[in-house]
């Protein structure tokens, strides 16, 4: 297996591509379709990925706390694509997308204050460099 920041880096590419296509897919139609059709994609793929690689006999075995927090975990998804796509559908993606990425900053306020996490000031301050990247991104000139 590669390491981490390998799948975060291809994740990112793959956040970018999704932004791209999401815009052009969203124009011309409404955002709660364009999210319900990304939805059932993105179910249908990981159920073929699921019976591909034999993972799906774990389903039965989630605890119940494991499936109350990846139910969490879903909501919250679905919530975020609800917005993106809506903020996609009023915005440039070039500005939606950035906004969109002070998740990071919020991930780091969260882990650290929710998950007893801990960062260095040099992670406080790549945080605030993103926050306001971010921010800047969003603003005409």
């Amino acid at each position: 297996m590669a390491s981490w920041q390998f799948w975060a880096l291809l994740s990112a590419a793959f956040a970018a591509l999704t932004a791209i296509f999401a815009k052009v897919g969203v124009a011309g139609v409404a955002p709660d379709v364009a999210t319900f059709v990304r939805t059932v994609v993105v179910l249908v793929l990981l159920a073929l990925v699921l019976v591909a690689t034999r993972q799906y006999p774990q389903l039965t075995a989630l605890s119940p706390r494991t499936f109350a927090f990846l139910a969490l975990s879903g909501l919250a998804t679905g919530a975020s694509w609800w917005c993106y796509f809506r903020a996609l559908n009023l915005g440039d993606a070039a500005r939606v997308a950035p906004l969109d990425k002070l998740s990071v900053v919020l991930v780091a306020l969260f882990g650290v204050g929710f998950l007893g996490e801990r960062l260095s000031m040099l992670n406080w301050l790549g945080i605030a460099l993103i926050a306001a990247g971010a921010w800047f991104v969003t603003l005409r000139a």
